[in-house]
């Protein structure tokens, strides 16, 4: 049948298992050298990989000391924090304030005085109904369809121009009773009801200065007052924002005729902790690197980066910027040994946490010199790793390098693969002659073997 071939048939010979042995050990030799080649590329882009990573980290943990307005954080501490919560920034001077809550800032709020008995679907009336908070004002239509007090309440809360009252019902033993509150606080938002046209069922709701009887007050427009230091503030809020410079005050609960105290002060507890961080994330670099270019003889396993100049290079920076006393500096603090960070023998810190304490108590801004003046640590340390991590650095343009000549080893090996299938199948040809030659010469010999065999006999029987 066509199409059909059985390799090995006239000769007896495994013409498909020769072929593939020959194939495998023609292939075998390039294959081996392109795999290895392909894995050390690999792993060269992984650890160039970590290596940015650790460096990037690295880099994310002196941001916050490379500024001296980084060091300049401020704590805030009220005595009281159920009467007022504080906050500061760099620009608070530290000190101790008297701070008194004579007022809390409230948001007008009103309720209709006498009950509708009808509860939430008492027909009120129609109209226009004009309410205002301050000086800003909104108007509602009340047609028939919306007389109801939850029709009403309703149309309120849903005209498009109101953002400055909420309107809800609240049911009592009397009837139902509108509600109307005030969505800012301050003596100046204070509500007001009109009511024009329609049936003048609408007028009970009317509300204003000269016309306070359809309404009990609930709660007063009131201004935040504070005095602090002797000294009065208000406020329509309840944020008190640059009585002291730097400070924001956020009011609780009134407390007047009552002193408590505010607190500013150095967060120095920020600033460890961010010095800290430095020290963990130098660490976990060191570690990285130690890993890339480690070499364990028991094994005799080497890192990835084992002798490579690039890694010696970035490293010998680093380090370089570690031990040197901070130019420009006077005191007793001028490098980051004087400050409690010492370097190990195995190339990693260590964080004195009571030394460093004790010179941030002594002189935060010297500690914060060692850092960030034009000359710190972390001006010096950046100047080291930004060139690294910008996108034509050494080390981006090596990794782009290798990414490409792992694709180009990924060809070869496909080029390799085209190549043994051509090699195969030339193999497959010749073998195959082979075989039919083998069975030619296999058939010619029984052939013959039958003709001698008859003459024999012919020969016997004579």
């Amino acid at each position: 049948m066509a199409g059909l071939s059985s390799p090995g048939i006239g000769s007896g010979l495994d013409i498909n298992g020769l072929v593939e042995k020959l194939v495998a050990a023609e292939r075998a030799p390039q294959a081996t050298q392109i795999s290895r080649a392909q894995s050390s590329t690999v792993t060269t882009i992984s650890a160039l990989g970590t290596l940015k990573g650790a460096l990037g980290a690295f880099q994310t943990a002196l941001a916050p000391l490379s500024t001296l307005s980084s060091f300049s954080t401020r704590s805030a501490v009220s005595s009281d924090a159920d009467i007022f919560t504080a906050s500061a920034t760099s620009d608070a001077a530290p000190g101790s304030y008297d701070v008194e809550i004579v007022e809390v800032a409230n948001a007008h709020q009103i309720s209709s005085a006498a009950g509708f008995s009808g509860g939430s679907s008492h027909a009120v009336g129609t109209g226009t109904l004009t309410i205002g908070l301050g000086t800003s004002t909104f108007q509602v239509a009340i047609p028939e369809s919306q007389r109801t007090l939850a029709g009403i309440r309703d149309a309120i809360n849903s005209a498009p121009s109101n953002n400055l009252v909420r309107a809800t019902i609240v049911n009592g033993t009397d009837g139902a009773h509108l509600v109307l509150t005030s969505q800012a606080t301050g003596a100046a938002n204070t509500i007001s009801v009109a009511a024009d046209g329609g049936d003048s069922g609408l007028a009970s709701l009317v509300y204003n200065a000269q016309n306070t009887a359809g309404y009990t007050e609930q709660r007063p427009a009131v201004d935040s007052e504070v005095r602090i230091a002797g000294v009065t503030h208000t406020s329509a809020t309840r944020t008190i924002d640059g009585f002291i410079d730097g400070v924001t005050l956020t009011l609780l609960e009134a407390d007047e005729g009552e002193t408590h105290t505010l607190t500013i002060a150095s967060d120095t507890s920020a600033m460890t902790s961010r010095i800290a961080k430095f020290v963990e994330e130098f660490n976990s670099l060191a570690a990285t690197v130690g890993q890339l270019r480690a070499y364990t003889p028991a094994t005799k396993t080497a890192g990835p980066l084992l002798g490579d100049a690039l890694l010696r290079s970035i490293e010998s920076d680093i380090r370089s910027q570690l031990g040197d006393r901070v130019s420009g500096l006077s005191g007793s603090y001028q490098s980051l040994a004087s400050i409690g960070i010492t370097t190990n023998r195995n190339g990693t810190l260590t964080l004195d946490a009571a030394k460093l304490k004790s010179a941030l108590a002594a002189d935060s801004d010297g500690v914060a010199n060692i850092f960030a003046s034009a000359d710190g640590v972390a001006a010096r340390l950046k100047g080291v790793l930004e060139p690294r991590l910008q996108p034509d650095s050494d080390l981006n343009v090596r990794s782009k390098r290798l990414n490409e000549k792992s694709v180009e080893l990924q060809k070869q090996l496909a080029t390799l693969d085209t190549r043994m299938t051509a090699v195969a199948a030339r193999y497959r040809k010749q073998f195959n002659a082979l075989d039919t030659l083998l069975a030619q010469m296999q058939s010619t010999s029984t052939f013959l073997t039958q003709q001698l065999d008859s003459i024999s006999k012919i020969r016997i029987d004579k």
